[in-house]
Protein backbone atom coordinates (compact mmCIF):
# COMPACT_ATOMS: atom_id res chain seq x y z
CA UNK A 1 0.00 0.00 0.00
CA UNK A 2 2.79 2.44 1.04
CA UNK A 3 4.45 1.50 -2.27
CA UNK A 4 0.88 2.26 -4.39
CA UNK A 5 0.85 5.96 -2.09
CA UNK A 6 4.45 6.79 -3.73
CA UNK A 7 2.87 6.04 -6.83
CA UNK A 8 -0.44 7.93 -6.53
CA UNK A 9 1.62 10.77 -4.84
CA UNK A 10 4.28 10.98 -7.88
CA UNK A 11 0.88 11.05 -10.20
CA UNK A 12 -0.82 13.53 -8.51
CA UNK A 13 2.92 15.67 -8.10
CA UNK A 14 2.73 15.17 -11.76
CA UNK A 15 -0.96 16.55 -12.54
CA UNK A 16 -0.30 19.30 -10.03
CA UNK A 17 3.19 20.22 -11.82
CA UNK A 18 1.16 20.13 -15.42
CA UNK A 19 -1.66 22.20 -13.80
CA UNK A 20 1.39 25.03 -12.95
CA UNK A 21 3.42 24.48 -15.62
CA UNK A 22 1.80 22.82 -18.53
CA UNK A 23 0.38 25.87 -20.38
CA UNK A 24 3.66 27.55 -19.98
CA UNK A 25 5.40 24.39 -21.45
CA UNK A 26 3.25 24.14 -24.39
CA UNK A 27 3.79 27.95 -25.49
CA UNK A 28 7.55 27.61 -24.97
CA UNK A 29 7.55 24.52 -27.59
CA UNK A 30 5.08 26.42 -29.64
CA UNK A 31 7.34 29.43 -29.79
CA UNK A 32 10.26 26.83 -30.38
CA UNK A 33 8.56 25.34 -33.74
CA UNK A 34 7.15 28.49 -34.31
CA UNK A 35 10.62 30.11 -35.06
CA UNK A 36 11.95 26.37 -36.82
CA UNK A 37 9.39 26.44 -39.43
CA UNK A 38 9.37 29.71 -39.91
CA UNK A 39 13.39 29.77 -40.22
CA UNK A 40 12.55 27.02 -42.79
CA UNK A 41 10.17 29.16 -44.56
CA UNK A 42 12.26 32.26 -44.71
CA UNK A 43 15.10 30.17 -46.30
CA UNK A 44 12.80 28.33 -48.68
CA UNK A 45 11.24 31.81 -49.69
CA UNK A 46 15.23 33.14 -50.26
CA UNK A 47 16.00 29.97 -52.45
CA UNK A 48 12.80 30.54 -54.58
CA UNK A 49 13.66 34.07 -54.98
CA UNK A 50 17.44 33.65 -56.02
CA UNK A 51 15.88 30.90 -58.62
CA UNK A 52 13.48 33.28 -59.90
CA UNK A 53 16.41 36.45 -60.00
CA UNK A 54 18.47 33.95 -61.43
CA UNK A 55 15.93 32.99 -64.62
CA UNK A 56 15.68 36.07 -65.09
CA UNK A 57 19.19 37.17 -65.05
CA UNK A 58 19.43 34.42 -67.83
CA UNK A 59 16.45 36.21 -69.79
CA UNK A 60 18.17 39.45 -69.63
CA UNK A 61 21.58 37.55 -71.23
CA UNK A 62 19.29 36.07 -73.89
CA UNK A 63 18.11 39.72 -74.49
CA UNK A 64 21.37 41.52 -74.96
CA UNK A 65 22.94 38.81 -77.33
CA UNK A 66 19.81 39.14 -79.41
CA UNK A 67 20.96 42.48 -80.52
CA UNK A 68 19.66 41.96 -83.98
CA UNK A 69 16.27 41.89 -82.76
CA UNK A 70 14.23 44.98 -82.59
CA UNK A 71 12.97 44.55 -79.08
CA UNK A 72 16.51 43.77 -77.23
CA UNK A 73 17.07 46.62 -75.60
CA UNK A 74 13.54 47.18 -74.52
CA UNK A 75 13.66 43.56 -73.37
CA UNK A 76 17.06 44.23 -71.72
CA UNK A 77 15.76 47.73 -69.94
CA UNK A 78 12.25 45.91 -69.29
CA UNK A 79 13.84 42.64 -66.97
CA UNK A 80 16.72 45.01 -65.43
CA UNK A 81 13.90 47.55 -63.94
CA UNK A 82 12.47 44.33 -62.63
CA UNK A 83 15.69 42.79 -61.35
CA UNK A 84 15.66 46.70 -59.47
CA UNK A 85 12.08 46.59 -58.21
CA UNK A 86 11.94 42.46 -57.44
CA UNK A 87 15.23 41.18 -56.61
CA UNK A 88 17.19 44.57 -55.65
CA UNK A 89 19.14 42.74 -52.78
CA UNK A 90 19.84 40.48 -55.57
CA UNK A 91 23.59 40.48 -57.30
CA UNK A 92 22.06 39.66 -60.48
CA UNK A 93 20.32 42.87 -59.51
CA UNK A 94 23.83 44.63 -60.12
CA UNK A 95 24.72 42.41 -62.77
CA UNK A 96 21.78 43.06 -64.75
CA UNK A 97 22.37 46.61 -64.26
CA UNK A 98 25.86 46.58 -65.81
CA UNK A 99 24.97 44.91 -68.90
CA UNK A 100 22.03 47.44 -69.06
CA UNK A 101 24.05 50.20 -68.82
CA UNK A 102 26.25 48.66 -71.80
CA UNK A 103 23.29 48.20 -73.71
CA UNK A 104 22.20 52.43 -73.12
CA UNK A 105 25.94 53.41 -73.87
CA UNK A 106 25.58 51.05 -77.51
CA UNK A 107 22.29 53.09 -77.86
CA UNK A 108 24.15 56.53 -76.84
CA UNK A 109 22.31 57.04 -73.38
CA UNK A 110 25.25 57.78 -71.25
CA UNK A 111 23.15 59.41 -68.48
CA UNK A 112 21.10 56.16 -68.62
CA UNK A 113 24.14 54.42 -68.11
CA UNK A 114 25.64 56.42 -65.24
CA UNK A 115 22.11 55.86 -63.38
CA UNK A 116 22.17 52.12 -63.71
CA UNK A 117 26.06 52.31 -62.79
CA UNK A 118 25.34 54.31 -59.93
CA UNK A 119 22.42 52.19 -58.61
CA UNK A 120 24.84 49.11 -59.46
CA UNK A 121 27.17 50.71 -57.05
CA UNK A 122 25.13 51.55 -54.49
CA UNK A 123 23.63 47.66 -53.86
CA UNK A 124 26.90 46.14 -54.67
CA UNK A 125 27.47 46.23 -50.52
CA UNK A 126 30.84 44.26 -49.26
CA UNK A 127 31.43 42.71 -52.14
CA UNK A 128 34.64 44.74 -53.07
CA UNK A 129 35.67 42.73 -56.04
CA UNK A 130 32.30 43.83 -57.82
CA UNK A 131 32.27 47.15 -56.39
CA UNK A 132 35.79 47.57 -58.21
CA UNK A 133 34.13 46.36 -61.19
CA UNK A 134 31.12 48.73 -61.41
CA UNK A 135 33.37 51.43 -60.02
CA UNK A 136 36.23 51.50 -63.00
CA UNK A 137 32.73 50.75 -65.62
CA UNK A 138 31.07 54.40 -63.84
CA UNK A 139 34.17 56.31 -63.58
CA UNK A 140 34.66 55.17 -67.76
CA UNK A 141 30.96 56.16 -68.37
CA UNK A 142 31.00 59.99 -66.62
CA UNK A 143 34.33 60.12 -68.56
CA UNK A 144 32.98 59.50 -72.02
CA UNK A 145 30.14 61.44 -70.88
CA UNK A 146 32.44 64.46 -70.38
CA UNK A 147 31.94 64.70 -66.49
CA UNK A 148 35.56 64.59 -65.75
CA UNK A 149 35.28 65.82 -61.93
CA UNK A 150 32.63 62.91 -61.37
CA UNK A 151 34.83 60.42 -63.17
CA UNK A 152 37.80 61.69 -60.25
CA UNK A 153 35.68 61.17 -57.81
CA UNK A 154 34.05 57.84 -58.70
CA UNK A 155 37.65 56.95 -59.03
CA UNK A 156 38.81 58.72 -55.55
CA UNK A 157 35.91 56.71 -53.70
CA UNK A 158 37.84 53.58 -54.20
CA UNK A 159 38.82 52.83 -50.54
CA UNK A 160 41.70 50.16 -52.26
CA UNK A 161 41.87 49.49 -55.70
CA UNK A 162 43.68 46.15 -55.11
CA UNK A 163 44.37 44.76 -58.58
CA UNK A 164 42.51 47.39 -60.54
CA UNK A 165 45.16 49.92 -59.54
CA UNK A 166 46.52 50.27 -62.82
CA UNK A 167 43.38 50.34 -64.15
CA UNK A 168 42.11 53.46 -62.35
CA UNK A 169 45.54 54.92 -62.96
CA UNK A 170 45.65 54.86 -66.37
CA UNK A 171 41.85 56.16 -66.36
CA UNK A 172 43.49 58.83 -64.13
CA UNK A 173 46.03 59.74 -66.20
CA UNK A 174 43.40 59.87 -69.15
CA UNK A 175 40.92 62.02 -67.88
CA UNK A 176 43.42 64.50 -66.56
CA UNK A 177 44.90 65.10 -69.86
CA UNK A 178 41.18 65.69 -70.99
CA UNK A 179 41.36 68.70 -68.48
CA UNK A 180 44.71 69.31 -69.70
CA UNK A 181 46.76 68.39 -66.88
CA UNK A 182 49.62 66.91 -68.53
CA UNK A 183 51.94 66.61 -65.06
CA UNK A 184 48.98 64.75 -63.56
CA UNK A 185 48.29 62.73 -66.54
CA UNK A 186 52.24 61.76 -66.82
CA UNK A 187 52.12 60.99 -62.99
CA UNK A 188 49.23 58.53 -62.96
CA UNK A 189 50.58 57.02 -66.17
CA UNK A 190 53.91 56.53 -63.94
CA UNK A 191 51.57 55.03 -61.64
CA UNK A 192 49.80 52.67 -63.56
CA UNK A 193 52.92 51.54 -65.25
CA UNK A 194 54.66 50.82 -61.64
CA UNK A 195 51.21 48.97 -61.02
CA UNK A 196 50.71 47.04 -63.25
CA UNK A 197 50.56 43.26 -62.58
CA UNK A 198 50.59 42.40 -66.41
CA UNK A 199 53.65 43.78 -68.18
CA UNK A 200 54.13 47.14 -69.57
CA UNK A 201 51.14 47.95 -71.87
CA UNK A 202 51.74 48.96 -75.30
CA UNK A 203 48.85 51.42 -75.19
CA UNK A 204 50.32 53.05 -72.11
CA UNK A 205 53.64 53.63 -73.21
CA UNK A 206 52.38 55.24 -76.47
CA UNK A 207 50.49 57.58 -74.25
CA UNK A 208 53.65 58.38 -72.10
CA UNK A 209 55.66 58.42 -75.30
CA UNK A 210 53.24 61.58 -76.17
CA UNK A 211 54.07 62.88 -72.85
CA UNK A 212 57.86 62.87 -73.36
CA UNK A 213 58.32 59.66 -71.35
CA UNK A 214 61.06 57.50 -72.63
CA UNK A 215 60.29 53.50 -71.90
CA UNK A 216 63.68 54.15 -69.26
CA UNK A 217 61.69 56.66 -67.18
Amino acid sequence: MAEMRTEEEQVQAIKDWWKKNGSSLLIGIGAALAIVFGWQAWQNHQAQQRTEAANQFANLLNAFSAQGDETSAETVAFVAETLREDYSDSAYAVYGNLILARQQLMDGDAKGAIESLQWALDKSGDQQALKLVVRSRLARAQFDAGRHDDALATLDGAADADAFAAIFSELRGDILLAKGDEAGAREAYLAARAQSQQGRSGILELKLSDLGVGEDA
